[in-house]
């Protein structure tokens, strides 16, 4: 898989310091990756799970840092990309704001 973008992590990560073990142990994994499905995900993350933004979109969600982040992304199976949505604490992604 490609992840788009390492940016968007590494700025969370300046902001949460505990955040950069963990999202970078996601970024290796996702990168070295070959995800066809969510069922394909879960086999690497057990707790993805997939979620339906109000545009339509289907976005999946990684709990990050036992469970104190969460990392939404849009996966394109077809081209084997990641497109990194966003990076939220809990408290952040429980306004569901990001949903819009």
């Amino acid at each position: 898989m490609r992840v788009i973008s390492l940016k968007l992590l590494r700025a969370f990560w300046e902001k949460h310091p505990d955040a950069q073990l963990p999202l970078r142990q996601w970024y290796k994994l996702a990168c070295s990756a070959n995800w066809h499905s969510l069922q394909d995900v879960r086999q690497t993350f057990s707790h993805a799970d997939a979620v339906s933004a109000n545009h339509g979109d289907t976005l999946t969600v990684f709990n990050i840092g036992g469970n104190k982040y969460r990392l939404i992304v849009r996966i394109r199976y077809e081209y084997q990309l990641i497109n990194v949505r966003y990076v939220l604490t809990h408290e952040e992604y429980d306004r569901q704001k990001w949903k819009d």
